[in-house]
Protein backbone atom coordinates (compact mmCIF):
# COMPACT_ATOMS: atom_id res chain seq x y z
CA UNK A 1 0.00 0.00 0.00
CA UNK A 2 2.98 2.69 0.97
CA UNK A 3 4.77 1.33 -2.14
CA UNK A 4 1.16 1.95 -4.28
CA UNK A 5 0.83 5.76 -2.64
CA UNK A 6 4.70 6.83 -3.20
CA UNK A 7 4.42 5.58 -6.74
CA UNK A 8 1.38 7.76 -7.19
CA UNK A 9 2.70 11.04 -5.41
CA UNK A 10 6.16 10.85 -7.92
CA UNK A 11 4.06 10.47 -10.93
CA UNK A 12 1.92 13.61 -9.89
CA UNK A 13 5.04 15.39 -8.64
CA UNK A 14 6.95 14.19 -11.89
CA UNK A 15 3.62 15.65 -14.08
CA UNK A 16 3.45 19.11 -12.06
CA UNK A 17 7.14 19.76 -12.54
CA UNK A 18 6.78 18.91 -16.25
CA UNK A 19 3.84 21.04 -16.82
CA UNK A 20 5.65 23.96 -15.43
CA UNK A 21 8.55 24.29 -17.73
CA UNK A 22 6.63 25.51 -21.03
CA UNK A 23 9.58 26.24 -23.21
CA UNK A 24 12.71 28.01 -24.53
CA UNK A 25 13.55 30.16 -27.34
CA UNK A 26 15.99 32.58 -28.64
CA UNK A 27 14.61 36.37 -30.61
CA UNK A 28 16.49 38.94 -32.64
CA UNK A 29 15.09 42.67 -32.17
CA UNK A 30 14.93 45.97 -33.48
CA UNK A 31 14.69 48.97 -31.20
CA UNK A 32 13.72 52.35 -32.20
CA UNK A 33 14.33 54.73 -28.45
CA UNK A 34 14.05 58.51 -27.80
CA UNK A 35 14.66 60.56 -25.36
CA UNK A 36 12.27 63.28 -23.64
CA UNK A 37 13.85 65.77 -22.19
CA UNK A 38 12.22 68.74 -19.47
CA UNK A 39 14.22 71.52 -18.03
CA UNK A 40 12.25 72.20 -14.62
CA UNK A 41 14.08 75.60 -14.62
CA UNK A 42 13.37 76.98 -18.22
CA UNK A 43 10.32 78.82 -16.90
CA UNK A 44 13.11 80.92 -14.85
CA UNK A 45 15.06 82.30 -17.67
CA UNK A 46 15.38 86.24 -17.70
CA UNK A 47 16.65 88.42 -20.47
CA UNK A 48 18.81 90.26 -18.66
CA UNK A 49 20.57 87.48 -16.51
CA UNK A 50 21.97 84.15 -18.41
CA UNK A 51 21.57 81.50 -15.55
CA UNK A 52 23.31 78.38 -18.16
CA UNK A 53 21.10 75.81 -16.28
CA UNK A 54 17.82 78.06 -17.54
CA UNK A 55 18.91 77.28 -21.03
CA UNK A 56 21.30 73.92 -21.28
CA UNK A 57 19.66 70.99 -22.26
CA UNK A 58 16.46 72.93 -23.17
CA UNK A 59 13.16 70.97 -23.53
CA UNK A 60 12.74 68.44 -26.33
CA UNK A 61 12.46 65.52 -27.76
CA UNK A 62 15.43 63.98 -29.78
CA UNK A 63 15.22 61.95 -33.23
CA UNK A 64 14.79 58.27 -33.35
CA UNK A 65 17.64 56.12 -33.52
CA UNK A 66 17.63 52.57 -34.56
CA UNK A 67 19.79 49.86 -32.95
CA UNK A 68 19.29 46.05 -32.67
CA UNK A 69 19.02 43.23 -29.66
CA UNK A 70 19.00 39.88 -29.30
CA UNK A 71 18.31 37.82 -26.33
CA UNK A 72 17.08 34.26 -25.08
CA UNK A 73 14.23 33.17 -22.62
CA UNK A 74 12.30 30.57 -20.58
CA UNK A 75 8.39 30.06 -20.44
CA UNK A 76 7.04 28.42 -17.25
CA UNK A 77 3.54 28.13 -15.36
CA UNK A 78 1.35 25.19 -15.80
CA UNK A 79 -1.99 26.89 -16.82
CA UNK A 80 -2.99 27.36 -20.35
CA UNK A 81 -4.03 30.72 -20.39
CA UNK A 82 -1.42 32.19 -17.99
CA UNK A 83 2.51 32.40 -18.61
CA UNK A 84 5.57 34.03 -16.86
CA UNK A 85 8.49 34.62 -19.25
CA UNK A 86 12.03 35.52 -18.10
CA UNK A 87 14.49 36.22 -20.59
CA UNK A 88 17.74 37.40 -20.89
CA UNK A 89 18.64 40.62 -23.39
CA UNK A 90 21.41 42.60 -24.77
CA UNK A 91 19.90 45.48 -26.21
CA UNK A 92 20.86 48.93 -27.65
CA UNK A 93 19.37 52.41 -27.25
CA UNK A 94 19.86 55.64 -27.62
CA UNK A 95 18.62 59.01 -29.16
CA UNK A 96 19.92 60.95 -32.67
CA UNK A 97 20.78 64.95 -31.04
CA UNK A 98 21.82 68.10 -31.93
CA UNK A 99 24.27 69.68 -29.86
CA UNK A 100 23.71 73.21 -28.38
CA UNK A 101 26.50 75.54 -29.89
CA UNK A 102 24.82 78.85 -28.67
CA UNK A 103 23.18 78.31 -24.83
CA UNK A 104 21.25 81.63 -24.89
CA UNK A 105 20.04 81.85 -28.50
CA UNK A 106 19.90 78.47 -28.04
CA UNK A 107 21.77 77.84 -31.88
CA UNK A 108 22.14 74.05 -32.62
CA UNK A 109 25.09 71.96 -34.72
CA UNK A 110 24.36 71.50 -38.07
CA UNK A 111 24.60 67.93 -37.63
CA UNK A 112 23.11 65.15 -35.90
CA UNK A 113 24.98 62.99 -33.06
CA UNK A 114 24.06 59.40 -31.42
CA UNK A 115 23.84 59.30 -27.70
CA UNK A 116 23.96 55.07 -27.55
CA UNK A 117 23.63 53.24 -24.59
CA UNK A 118 24.20 49.15 -24.15
CA UNK A 119 22.03 47.25 -22.00
CA UNK A 120 22.51 43.78 -20.15
CA UNK A 121 18.49 43.10 -19.37
CA UNK A 122 16.73 40.98 -17.19
CA UNK A 123 13.46 40.66 -18.53
CA UNK A 124 10.36 39.46 -17.21
CA UNK A 125 6.51 39.23 -18.14
CA UNK A 126 3.43 37.95 -17.55
CA UNK A 127 1.90 36.23 -21.03
CA UNK A 128 -1.86 36.38 -20.88
CA UNK A 129 -2.63 33.54 -23.92
CA UNK A 130 -5.64 33.52 -26.30
CA UNK A 131 -5.76 30.75 -28.93
CA UNK A 132 -6.58 31.83 -32.82
CA UNK A 133 -5.89 28.36 -34.48
CA UNK A 134 -5.83 25.22 -32.82
CA UNK A 135 -1.67 25.55 -32.40
CA UNK A 136 -1.51 29.58 -32.72
CA UNK A 137 -1.85 32.20 -30.40
CA UNK A 138 -2.07 35.47 -29.56
CA UNK A 139 -0.88 36.75 -26.58
CA UNK A 140 -0.10 40.27 -24.52
CA UNK A 141 2.99 40.33 -22.35
CA UNK A 142 2.95 43.22 -19.76
CA UNK A 143 6.34 43.35 -17.37
CA UNK A 144 9.21 44.81 -16.13
CA UNK A 145 12.92 45.09 -17.29
CA UNK A 146 15.81 45.43 -14.75
CA UNK A 147 18.62 47.21 -17.08
CA UNK A 148 22.54 47.59 -16.15
CA UNK A 149 23.80 49.97 -18.65
CA UNK A 150 27.11 47.72 -19.79
CA UNK A 151 28.60 50.61 -22.04
CA UNK A 152 27.49 54.03 -23.84
CA UNK A 153 28.79 56.66 -26.03
CA UNK A 154 27.36 60.10 -25.30
CA UNK A 155 28.77 62.80 -27.29
CA UNK A 156 25.43 65.39 -26.63
CA UNK A 157 24.17 66.85 -23.53
CA UNK A 158 27.09 65.00 -21.98
CA UNK A 159 27.14 66.66 -18.69
CA UNK A 160 23.46 64.87 -18.72
CA UNK A 161 22.98 61.81 -20.73
CA UNK A 162 26.87 60.45 -19.48
CA UNK A 163 25.10 60.35 -16.08
CA UNK A 164 22.66 57.71 -16.75
CA UNK A 165 22.11 55.51 -13.70
CA UNK A 166 24.43 51.86 -14.08
CA UNK A 167 20.93 49.85 -12.92
CA UNK A 168 17.68 50.68 -14.17
CA UNK A 169 14.13 49.55 -14.73
CA UNK A 170 11.60 50.26 -17.29
CA UNK A 171 7.90 49.02 -17.83
CA UNK A 172 7.20 46.79 -20.70
CA UNK A 173 3.55 46.17 -22.59
CA UNK A 174 3.82 43.56 -25.31
CA UNK A 175 1.50 41.58 -28.48
CA UNK A 176 2.84 38.82 -29.71
CA UNK A 177 1.56 36.19 -31.93
CA UNK A 178 2.95 32.61 -31.81
CA UNK A 179 2.61 29.82 -34.85
CA UNK A 180 3.91 26.32 -35.63
CA UNK A 181 6.47 25.80 -37.50
CA UNK A 182 7.77 22.31 -37.81
CA UNK A 183 7.29 19.41 -34.95
CA UNK A 184 7.79 21.35 -31.22
CA UNK A 185 9.37 23.97 -32.62
CA UNK A 186 7.06 27.59 -32.88
CA UNK A 187 8.10 30.90 -34.36
CA UNK A 188 6.99 34.09 -32.68
CA UNK A 189 6.55 37.56 -33.97
CA UNK A 190 6.10 40.63 -31.32
CA UNK A 191 6.05 43.99 -30.89
CA UNK A 192 6.41 45.92 -27.32
CA UNK A 193 6.69 49.46 -25.82
CA UNK A 194 8.94 49.67 -23.58
CA UNK A 195 9.17 52.87 -21.48
CA UNK A 196 11.18 53.98 -18.60
CA UNK A 197 8.34 54.26 -15.48
CA UNK A 198 10.22 57.19 -13.88
CA UNK A 199 12.22 59.82 -15.20
CA UNK A 200 15.76 59.71 -14.79
CA UNK A 201 17.14 63.37 -12.57
CA UNK A 202 20.11 65.56 -13.43
CA UNK A 203 19.99 68.64 -11.33
CA UNK A 204 17.92 70.48 -13.55
CA UNK A 205 16.62 68.14 -16.16
CA UNK A 206 14.93 65.14 -16.21
CA UNK A 207 14.99 62.87 -19.04
CA UNK A 208 12.86 59.63 -19.82
CA UNK A 209 13.55 56.94 -22.59
CA UNK A 210 11.42 55.37 -24.77
CA UNK A 211 11.56 52.58 -26.72
CA UNK A 212 10.03 50.11 -29.02
CA UNK A 213 10.81 46.85 -30.20
CA UNK A 214 9.89 44.24 -33.03
CA UNK A 215 10.84 40.95 -32.75
CA UNK A 216 11.68 37.94 -34.25
CA UNK A 217 12.15 34.14 -33.00
CA UNK A 218 11.72 30.68 -32.51
CA UNK A 219 10.72 28.78 -29.43
CA UNK A 220 11.20 24.76 -28.48
CA UNK A 221 8.37 23.33 -26.48
CA UNK A 222 8.34 20.11 -24.99
CA UNK A 223 6.17 17.19 -26.68
CA UNK A 224 2.34 18.09 -25.41
CA UNK A 225 2.08 14.47 -23.85
CA UNK A 226 5.25 15.33 -21.75
CA UNK A 227 4.09 19.16 -20.69
CA UNK A 228 0.42 18.26 -20.86
CA UNK A 229 -0.97 14.57 -19.88
CA UNK A 230 -1.17 13.42 -17.04
CA UNK A 231 -3.08 10.10 -17.04
CA UNK A 232 -2.31 7.27 -15.25
CA UNK A 233 -0.48 4.36 -16.38
CA UNK A 234 -1.73 2.46 -18.73
CA UNK A 235 -2.01 -1.55 -18.43
CA UNK A 236 -0.13 -2.98 -21.48
CA UNK A 237 0.39 -6.70 -20.45
CA UNK A 238 2.98 -8.70 -18.48
CA UNK A 239 5.08 -8.60 -21.37
CA UNK A 240 5.00 -5.07 -21.60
Amino acid sequence: MKFKILSISLIISSCINAQFFRGIGVFGALTQSAHYYKNKDESLKDPNVFVPQYYYPSSHISTEYFSWGAGIFAEFLRSDNYRWQTEIEYANKGAKETEIVDQYLGTRSGSKSVNKYTYIQWNNYLKIYYPIFQYSHMYLMPGVRLEYLFKKSTPVFSSVSSDFPTFWFSGNLGLGYEFPLFKNFSGIAEYHWNPDILRHRHANTFVRNRTFETRVGIMWRPRVRRIDDCNAPKYHGPNY
